[in-house]
């Protein structure tokens, strides 16, 4: 089934109300791999609800949505997470109830048998008072869905990382049960659980989330340049480039100008950058 050009921008989804607690918060702390010491009186506060602190990753999965993309006719088999953008405009708070709504904002086709870019937002307000915390957006490639006529083009240009050596740089081993740790935050699907399904999807075991590892390179920032005080990104914006196996070492490289962090992760292991052209955003 071809795209729909004037369907797909009119998609929509939602509103929708989601409930969490702390539980869900810490839990999500541990499906980053933080806490793994439980001495370090640093990762301490995301994994222990006394004075619990919230990382700005977290939004991604608290606002989980599929709809939009079951609504596009693409074929999802073929489908690749792209990129993803996080605003924040208030911290997300650890418990609470939040109305998510979300939209296409923009589909180019890359030409038959060179796939379509589709490029979605979504809004995630305090239900309460309907303040806005948070603005996601996505840009999924969908691989199997060029050729339908509509115009032609991308999402928003990379960013472009310094020319010098890093400023900095942290490093972190995942568990070789992360992805199912991780999975119990929102995203089941099977391709990070299940090796069958992975080998039927070319991996030869179950890979990681790519937001897992994007929650990864938040995580080291918020070491590096925030003093591990969250609420100071104000921005977080990455590129995936390299699936990740789980049990392997992420080396987010960073560079600081000003109130801009630039970074990338490498995987250790086998030299590559599994996310890529990295922006943070940062509050003196």
């Amino acid at each position: 089934m071809a795209i729909d050009y004037e369907k797909i921008m009119k998609l929509e989804s939602g509103p929708w109300t989601v409930s969490y607690t702390d539980r869900e918060t810490m839990l999500y702390a541990l499906g980053l791999g933080m806490g793994l010491d439980p001495l370090n009186a640093d990762e301490l506060p995301f994994v222990y609800e006394n004075g619990l602190k919230v990382l700005p990753s977290q939004a991604t999965v608290v606002a989980w949505d599929n709809e939009l993309l079951a609504k596009s006719g693409v074929n999802f088999i073929m489908v690749v997470h792209g990129e993803e953008r996080l605003t924040v405009h208030a911290p997300l708070p650890y418990e609470g109830t939040i109305e998510c709504k979300g939209k296409v904002t923009g589909c180019f086709d890359k030409g038959e048998g060179k796939g379509a870019i589709i490029l979605a937002d979504t809004e995630i307000r305090d239900k309460a008072t309907g303040q806005l915390l948070v603005t996601l957006g996505m840009t999924i490639f969908a691989r199997g869905d060029g050729g339908f006529g509509g115009p032609a083009g991308g999402g928003p240009a990379p960013h472009v990382l310094p020319e010098r050596d890093f400023d900095k740089s942290v490093a972190y081993r995942t568990l070789e049960s992360q992805a199912l740790i991780y999975r119990l935050s929102g995203d089941r699907n099977p391709l990070h659980a299940d090796p069958n399904f992975a080998q039927m999807a070319g991996f030869p075991r179950p890979i990681l989330h790519g937001l897992c590892t994007y929650g990864n390179a938040c995580r080291a920032v918020v070491e590096a340049y925030c003093d591990f005080d969250p609420t100071k990104v104000v921005e977080f914006n990455a590129r995936f480039s390299t699936p990740v196996f789980p049990g392997e070492t992420l080396e987010t490289q960073m560079w600081r100008d000003g109130n801009v962090v630039s970074f990338r992760t490498r995987v250790v292991e086998r030299d590559v950058v599994a996310i890529n052209n990295g922006k943070a955003v940062i509050k003196d």
